[in-house]
């Protein structure tokens, strides 16, 4: 069985250089090629195709996994409907007309789009799901902490994280979301949903979703401890969406929660 030719949109970054040197490790999969707008800033194997044109990167790959920035994506997405290809998005912060894009490309390809891509967050948005909707009257607020460098906030995650608490309680997030106290507010209306962001050092990411009730409350955490756990996880995505039909899917999707 030949191996599924991988590539990589977003080479530069964090998770994408984690995704080239996961590749070589990884059964049934060989890295392909790299879009890049100017140049890598490392050293790369002669064999694969490093290039500017889109729709050489397209064409050269099988699947297309992405961790960029969100102009980035909007892109390849408009490019991809042009050449399509299934897509791994692992790319956060995105807009309304990113994500309306995201959802025009996977009519004609399929389109796996995560805003975290472990495990531990695929449970643990099911995990908040259910604990919303049995924990009625029960306060939520969700405390998401990252790194200096993280551009975004809140982070994709922890705004995924509240659409699963919200839909627990048949709520429309947008309504209740509060990301940001300050001054002589007002008590804390019944059914809003606080999602606060901490940035500071090399965190790799830590979400708590706390429910808070008089005499009790649980929080439910989930820490990352390194990068690859996202690399890792999207290869493994990857792998799963080579084989699916067009149409938009989710990590927990792909890991059948």
């Amino acid at each position: 069985m030949s191996k599924i030719k991988v590539g990589v949109f977003g080479a530069n970054g964090r998770v994408g250089k984690l995704l080239i040197e996961d590749l070589k490790a990884t059964d049934g999969m060989d890295l392909a090629a790299v879009f890049v707008r100017n140049s890598l800033d490392f050293s790369i194997d002669p064999s694969v195709l490093v290039t500017s044109d889109m729709h050489a990167f397209l064409t050269a790959s099988d699947i297309i996994i992405d961790f960029s920035l969100p102009d980035a994506t909007e892109i390849l997405l408009e490019e991809a409907i042009k050449t399509p290809k299934p897509l791994v998005i692992g790319t956060t912060g995105l807009n309304t007309h990113q994500l309306n894009l995201l959802k025009e490309a996977s009519e004609v390809m399929p389109v796996l789009y995560a805003t975290n891509m472990s495990l531990g967050v695929a449970l643990l948005n099911k995990l908040v799901h259910q604990a919303s909707a049995a924990l009625e009257g029960f306060d939520i607020e969700i405390v998401e902490m990252h790194h200096r460098h993280k551009v975004d906030a809140p982070s994709g995650t922890a705004l995924t994280l509240a659409e699963s608490a919200a839909k627990g309680r048949n709520l429309d997030l947008d309504k209740v979301r509060v990301s940001g106290r300050d001054g002589n507010i007002g008590e804390r209306s019944k059914d809003e949903i606080a999602v606060m962001a901490l940035r500071g050092g090399d965190i790799v990411g830590r979400h708590t979703v706390g429910f808070y009730n008089d005499g009790e409350f649980i929080e439910l955490n989930h820490t990352a401890t390194s990068r690859n756990t996202f690399s890792k996880g999207a290869l493994r995505a990857g792998k799963w969406l080579a084989e699916q039909d067009s149409g938009l899917y989710s990590i927990s999707d792909c890991l059948e929660l």
